[in-house]
């Protein structure tokens, strides 16, 4: 069986494709590893998947799927990770900034008991326009999660072939894997500091709109996690509370009406159509059925519910399709 697989996302990275390879090759032969390295081009327009052919020639190793268009870095680590047959999962990013020399002690850490290890880039050599708000949702998302980890957004991180066969990632929540993994039962996660290197070739290709979307996909997480297969939990609870609320209201103010009329003999009380608070608590009663009704659909859909990849593959290196 193949000791390590080495998935890497791609988009236009042409320039360091080569160079990278060579350096993952140098790793894997110098530690005598069973190695593939899986390549997905998400969508590139330079060159990048040509070279990926050429160095595909040269050697064995390489494999890879190409998109017909870019879907984002989790699709491409979602269906990379569907590919691979090694017994540990490392992913890096294509830029250079992660350093293949961390492999081995990575590998040697999901060997001794690990599920995930993330790495932590201690120092970093990236714009402050960054890590200030890495820093932010770092610390959200320790809070959120329970996990004890720096650095949640480090590409470079090593699973246990078990942990990646159970992920099922897209939009930003590549950011967010060791969040996922603890949810489907995987808590043997821990960090490692690892190099961060300066960006040798080409640009970032994020902006600030991905810390807009990791929060809003955090949030999700959060709530899929807790009532994924029991959304009649949430659903029903916030019904079944506001129904009782406005119901409570109705109840109350027809009480009063009534009481002021046999009781006390006096018609100054107002009529219930003439009270806002009346209308407000009939609105209660029919948001409260409403979510009631959401929840008993959620239900029946997550009965029947299954997944269905949409990411299409133009093309395909030592790989079915």
């Amino acid at each position: 069986m193949i000791q390590i697989s080495v998935v890497i996302p791609v988009f236009n990275e042409e320039e360091s494709l080569p160079e990278l390879t060579d350096w993952i090759s140098r790793v894997m032969q110098s530690h005598g590893f069973s190695y593939e390295v899986v390549f997905v081009d998400d969508g590139s327009t330079d060159t990048s998947w040509e070279v990926i052919k050429r160095l595909s020639q040269q050697n064995d190793a390489l494999k890879a799927i190409r998109f017909n268009r870019n879907y984002g870095k989790s699709a491409a680590l979602n269906v990379g990770f569907k590919k691979t047959q090694g017994e540990v999962v490392i992913t890096m990013d294509a830029d250079m900034q992660d350093s293949p020399d961390e492999i081995p002690v990575l590998y040697e850490m999901i060997k001794s008991g690990q599920h995930l290890v993330s790495g932590w880039k201690q120092k970093r050599h990236d714009p402050i326009s960054k890590t200030i708000p890495s820093k932010f949702f770092n610390r959200v998302t320790r809070i959120i999660s329970g996990i004890k980890l720096h650095d949640f957004n480090c590409g470079l991180k090593a699973y246990d072939q078990k942990v990646i066969k159970t992920l099922e990632i897209y939009g930003e929540m590549h950011r967010y894997i060791p969040v996922i993994a603890k949810r489907n039962g995987f808590t043997k996660i821990t960090e490692k500091v690892v190099e961060h290197r300066a960006r040798k070739y080409g640009t970032t290709k994020f902006g600030i709109e991905r810390f807009v979307y990791g929060f809003l996909d955090l949030i999700s997480i959060s709530f899929v996690s807790k009532y994924r297969k029991r959304p009649m939990h949430f659903f029903g609870s916030m019904g079944t509370l506001s129904f009782l609320v406005g119901f409570a209201f109705v109840l109350w103010m027809g009480w009063k009406k009534i009481s002021a009329i046999y009781i006390y003999k006096t018609n100054e009380y107002r009529d219930l159509v003439d009270q806002p608070i009346f209308f407000l608590a009939i609105a209660a009663i029919i948001i409260g059925v409403q979510l009631f009704l959401a929840g008993f659909v959620g239900e029946m859909l997550a009965m029947n519910s299954h997944k269905k990849s949409d990411y299409i593959f133009e093309e395909t290196i030592g790989l079915d399709s």
